[in-house]
């Protein structure tokens, strides 16, 4: 690995605490910290106080606690789930780095489709599966070893200030989030972020994000009977509420599978932007069936990165085994929209609602609820954090970055940059095309973690080297 000698302790450091920081990783996949409502809320605070030992075990830090904040709603207000603070003072002239990774999951789904136990660390071949086990508990992991062995390595002379906030309701929409920035802007301030829960390129070739799709979820609920009644009887004169939906959900997409809502807009690609990968590595990475083509039109990087995509991510109907000869009266559906830059989430809301009414059939009724919003954002890559932080990950990873964009949403990161205006951000991850968060037999790589450890913590011993102006 092309790193100055004088970084060998850093290496040296990495490798000695990596098996701990797998076992650790091991533990708090164990613990199903979800945010959602509805689910318990115990496992999210043990999770909480998990982390905060694991940073208190790595002994650079002055302060470390569990906190939580309240925001507004509808009701009143109402408590965040409990995330997790650390804090350790800059020596004079160095930089401070502010870490931001969560510890609540996602909800293990069906969980016939996993093959391993979701809440059991299940090590198979290089792979540590489990709910969480990358989105994004490995990006805690990689924030406590890297913290770990660069304290290990320098002892004093890491003089880097180092912040540390594990959110605990990211998956959940974050609500909590800009209150609880308000009440910890002192403690959390800095001069860089780097935020671990993005994607790598491969196993081997690790990334930068440069730009983030904004995100509209709503759950909508499409009725047209005061009560369900015999099909035999009614259909082929009575308009169902599937076949409402079904005609509803349908306008939102042209022919090519391509978004066909007015005033959903599509983003020009920055100068020097990503090309993306090729038609065949997306058919590879995404596991499209033999003769299953993809959608949309343009490159790959526009139809990810800069163009809007919609999904239908849930729907409330009878399911096959439970299935009679019956009209039903309403069906839920929850709708995801990705907003290309350059849009907000409210107007992208706006053009979706207004092409929603417009297209409902049959003078059904539309109830939409449960909206949640996020806005995209292009990171600037330009500043002296980022080439920092190409330089660790290359010599981090033995392979040099590249620049990527995310079809997915980070809505706090613009949260972050109205918090913190002067502060360079960095996305960074853990995950890789195969790690399937979200989704049923979620793993992290294991090589793809040691990697990202070792690239985190050549960045703080590197930062302690250099002073602001």
């Amino acid at each position: 690995m092309p790193v100055d000698p004088a970084e060998q302790p850093i290496l040296d450091a990495v490798a000695a605490g990596f098996p701990a920081a797998v076992g650790a990783l091991g533990r708090l996949v164990r613990i199903p910290s979800v945010a959602f409502p509805g689910v318990p809320a115990e496992p999210l605070t043990e999770s909480a106080h998990a982390v905060a030992q694991l940073l208190r075990d790595t002994g650079a830090f002055e302060l470390v606690d569990v906190r939580s904040a309240e925001y507004p709603t509808d009701e009143g207000t109402a408590t965040g789930s409990p995330a997790v603070v650390a804090r350790r003072p800059a020596a004079p002239g160095l930089p401070t780095v502010l870490l931001y990774a969560h510890h609540d999951v996602q909800p293990a789904g069906r969980e016939e489709l996993w093959e391993t136990p979701p809440f059991e660390a299940t090590l198979v071949g290089e792979r540590l599966h489990g709910r969480g086990a990358s989105d994004d508990k490995a990006g805690v992991i990689t924030h406590v070893a890297a913290v770990t062995a660069a304290i290990s390595a320098l002892g004093d002379d890491l003089g880097v200030g180092i912040a540390v906030f594990v959110e605990g309701e990211e998956e959940a929409g974050s609500r909590s989030f800009d209150a609880f920035l308000a009440a910890h802007q002192d403690l959390l301030e800095a001069e860089v972020i780097v935020v671990a829960d993005s994607d790598n390129v491969s196993t081997t070739v690790p990334a930068l994000t440069s730009s983030l799709r904004g995100n509209v979820t709503a759950n909508l609920e499409i009725t047209t009977l005061e009560h369900a009644s015999h099909s035999g009887m009614f259909g082929g004169a009575v308009p169902d509420a599937v076949l409402a939906t079904i005609r509803l959900l349908d306008s939102l997409w042209d022919q090519d599978g391509a978004v066909a809502v007015s005033g959903l807009i599509a983003a020009t690609p920055p100068a020097g932007a990503p090309a993306g990968p090729s038609d065949e590595q997306l058919a590879a990475d995404a596991a499209l069936l033999p003769g299953v083509h993809t959608i949309g039109s343009g490159s790959v990087a526009e139809r990810l990165w800069y163009r809007p995509a919609i999904t239908v991510i849930g729907i409330d109907v009878t399911d096959v085994v439970n299935a009679s000869n019956t009209l039903l009266p309403s069906v839920r559906a929850r709708v995801s929209c990705r907003v290309a830059p350059g849009q907000t989430a409210r107007d992208a809301f706006a053009a979706l609602e207004r092409h929603l009414r417009e297209h409902v059939p049959f003078g059904a009724r539309l109830t939409i609820t449960d909206v949640d919003l996020g806005d995209p954002f292009l990171v600037d890559q330009s500043g002296w954090a980022a080439e920092e932080a190409r330089a660790a990950l290359s010599d981090g990873w033995g392979a040099a970055p590249q620049l990527t964009g995310i079809g997915g949403s980070i809505p706090f990161i613009s949260t972050l940059t109205e918090r913190f205006p002067d502060a360079q951000i960095l996305i960074t991850g853990v995950e890789d095309p195969d790690t399937r968060a979200h989704s049923p037999n979620e793993s992290q790589d294991l090589g793809v973690l040691r990697r990202a450890i070792t690239a985190e913590a050549l960045l703080l011993a590197r930062l302690s080297r250099r002073t602001l102006d």
